[in-house]
C-alpha cells in the first residue's frame, strides 16, 4: 500500500504530507481533503518514509491526540495550524 501511495505523490506533496502530520494542530482529515490520504494511509507513508525512530516517535505523539481528530478537538478550534506558523520574518 506504501508504495503506490508514495509513487503518486511528487516530492513536493509527499514532503508537504510529512510536515502536515508532524503539526499538532493539522488533523488527518485536512491531509485526506487536500490529498486524498485516509489516515491509515498516511500512517503507512510515515512507516515507509521515516527512520523507524522517528515513526515511532511520531505514532507515539499522535496517537489519540484531539488535535490530529476533528471528531475529538475542542469546537474552539477553527483553524488547522498555529497563527503565527505561516508569518514572514
Amino acid at each position: 500500500m506504501g508504495t503506490k501511495i508514495t509513487q503518486a505523490l511528487s516530492a513536493a506533496d509527499l514532503s508537504r504530507v510529512i510536515e502536515m502530520a508532524w503539526e499538532d494542530r493539522t488533523p488527518f482529515d485536512a491531509i485526506e481533503q487536500h490529498f486524498g490520504l485516509s489516515e491509515p494511509q498516511v500512517i503507512a507513508l510515515m512507516r515507509k518514509e521515516l527512520k523507524r525512530g522517528s515513526f515511532n516517535l511520531w505514532r507515539e505523539r499522535v496517537t489519540g491526540r484531539a488535535t490530529k481528530h476533528v471528531a475529538l478537538r475542542s469546537k474552539l478550534v477553527t483553524r488547522a495550524y498555529c497563527s503565527m506558523q505561516y508569518k514572514q520574518k
